[in-house]
């Protein structure tokens, strides 16, 4: 929210360099990551792909543009297209080998988690007077491997002759920022601090998906739904790296 234009110019001229590329080389398909954020404050949850997409933050709006682009690219140059709009990605591989390693981490559960791994002393929680059962912001949570899973299936549907479509990814179940710390404790066995801290601009309450469309079309099933799992893989990620790769 404070650098917009950094967003558009990541993620829409990004995008614009990408189309002009693949239609220059007749590239017809394309799966693209979008987000949950292009519904900003929904109406009700679970949110369908039908509902309003009216984006409160920056990064929503640049994922809806690209979204229309695609609608156009296709429209004049005949690209099919999936957009697969993610609601919180999280979890890592079942043996560690692959994790998250952002620098500054922006994400919940390894934000969390690194006050157990001696990487920060608490959690800040932004925000505890949302319109939720505990006043924390509401997000539904879904393992990367269940992602990828819905890749391979958009990629198929479209190899296949299959119509450009939009997908909402996710589980189906809310967990505050206040539950994942809790469920977090289980899994590491301690105490993980918290503070409550402003609110962020751009935050919805309540972000939860209905993936009933997925399930329908893609034949796709989310596999590793359990949060506390959810919890635990990324968990054993950070532990045996508390650095990130080859730190």
């Amino acid at each position: 929210m404070t650098d917009p234009l950094k967003y558009y110019d990541n993620n829409v001229g990004g995008t614009l360099c990408l189309l002009k590329a693949m239609v220059r080389h007749s590239v017809k398909h394309i799966v693209f990551s979008s987000s949950a954020a292009v519904y900003g404050e929904p109406e009700a949850v679970p949110i369908p792909e039908t509902a309003p997409a009216c984006p409160t933050n920056c990064y929503g709006e640049t994922k809806l543009a690209m979204e229309r682009m695609f609608y156009w690219a296709e429209k004049a140059h005949g690209l099919r297209y999936v957009s697969l709009r993610y609601f919180n990605a999280c979890g890592a591989h079942e043996k560690a080998a692959i994790g998250e390693a952002h620098e500054p981490e922006t994400h919940l559960i390894p934000i969390v988690l690194q006050v157990p791994n001696g990487k920060r002393e608490f959690v800040s929680v932004f925000g505890d007077d949302y319109d939720t059962p505990d006043g924390s912001c509401l997000r539904d949570y879904i393992h990367v491997y269940d992602l990828a899973s819905a890749h391979v299936l958009a990629a198929e549907h479209l190899i296949k002759g299959g119509k450009s479509d939009i997908f909402n990814l996710g589980n189906g179940e809310g967990f505050s920022v206040k539950e994942i710390i809790a469920e977090s404790e289980k899994v590491v066995g301690k105490a993980i601090p918290y503070k409550i801290a402003p609110r962020r601009s751009g935050d919805p309450a309540r972000l939860v998906a209905s993936s009933e469309k997925a399930k329908s079309l893609l034949g796709w099933r989310p596999k590793q739904a359990d949060i506390g799992k959810i919890i635990a893989s990324a968990w054993r990620w950070h532990k045996e790296h508390p650095d990130g790769y080859g730190r």
